[in-house]
Parts: structure tokens; sequence; C-alpha cells
């Protein structure tokens, strides 16, 4: 099911150098807003391959929250060596993708004009690894912001596998040009 106010909505809206469409639900069957592909990702924040945590950003309520989605592959490089034999994502990778989320959702709040900005960690509380990620498993990257002041936001993350949460934090960063 599409949610759309016009037809063009629909069929996704071009938003500038990118795509982004609205959608009813997500894969988690929760009411979401709009969902951000690769492709745009890319441009909204530096990140690449293969530090590149996020494959599709969904249910993006502007400064509000936003569920990232990556698809954990053995191909992953980070698998060669963590752990030959036992291939366990790393947590530190986890709370990453949190950031990289985070970071969509900043920059899809404040506007074009934050395209290509920074957005660096200031601080990670409360962190939590409950469970390891392993080949196979798709990551559901959920930040929720809780407050902001100028630059800085503070945010909550939750990493979820299959309906389970593997990994929390608390957060805070700060967007920045890049010098």
């Amino acid at each position: 099911m599409v949610t759309a106010a016009s037809p063009a909505d629909a069929e996704g809206t071009e938003t500038g150098r990118g795509r982004e469409r609205m959608s009813g639900k997500s894969e988690a069957g929760v009411a979401g807003g709009a969902t951000i592909e690769i492709e745009r990702i890319m441009q909204m924040i530096p990140h690449r391959y293969p530090f590149l945590m996020i494959d599709r950003v969904t249910d993006v309520v502007p400064d509000q929250s936003a569920v990232g989605v990556k698809n954990v592959s053995i191909n992953e490089y980070f698998f060669q060596g963590h752990f030959p034999g036992h291939a366990v994502m790393p947590g530190v990778l986890l709370i990453e993708a949190m950031a990289q989320t985070a970071a969509v959702l900043v920059v899809h709040t404040l506007g074009p004009e934050a395209e290509g900005k920074l957005v660096y960690f200031m601080s990670i509380e409360h962190a939590k690894f409950r469970r390891p990620v392993v080949p196979g498993d798709q990551l559901h990257v959920h930040v929720t912001k809780e407050r902001n002041r100028g630059p800085v936001w503070k945010l909550r993350g939750e990493v979820k596998v299959g309906g389970n949460v593997v990994a929390d934090a608390a957060f805070s960063a700060m967007i920045r040009d890049r010098e």
C-alpha cells in the first residue's frame, strides 16, 4: 500500500538529484514516511563502500525518526578477520549504522543545504550488544531524535534483527561544514 497526496507521489518523487518515495508501511508493518534509496543516501552523506553501513532508509519522519536497513552478507570485508570460521559483525559497526541512519535523518530534516556536510559523533552512551549479528541477518536500525540545539543532535538508536533488539545506544552528534 502506498500513501500519496497526488498520483505523482504514488510513483515516487524526484527530489533534486535523487529518488525518495512515500510509503504506507515499512517491512515491519509500521506506518511511515519517506523511503530513501542508496543512490540518494550517497548524495546525502559522504560514506562509501566499504564503510557505508546502510542500504536504504525507510519510515523517515523529518525531525523525528528513521529506520535504516542493512542486508548483512558473508562478503562483507570485516568478516575476513572477525572472526575466521565464526563470522560476527563487529558491534562498533552496529553503532556506525545507527550514526549513518541518524545522519540521513538530520540531512533530510535540514534540507538540501545540509547535503555534503559531515555529521560527527560527540558521545556514545549506554551502548549494549545483546546478540551477535551474522551473515544473512537483515538489520533494521531504528533512530529517534530526542532533541537538538543548533548543530548538536541527541538521538537514541536500536538495531533489530527479526524484530529482536541486538544493540542499542544513546548518542549525540554535530553537523558541520567540511573543512
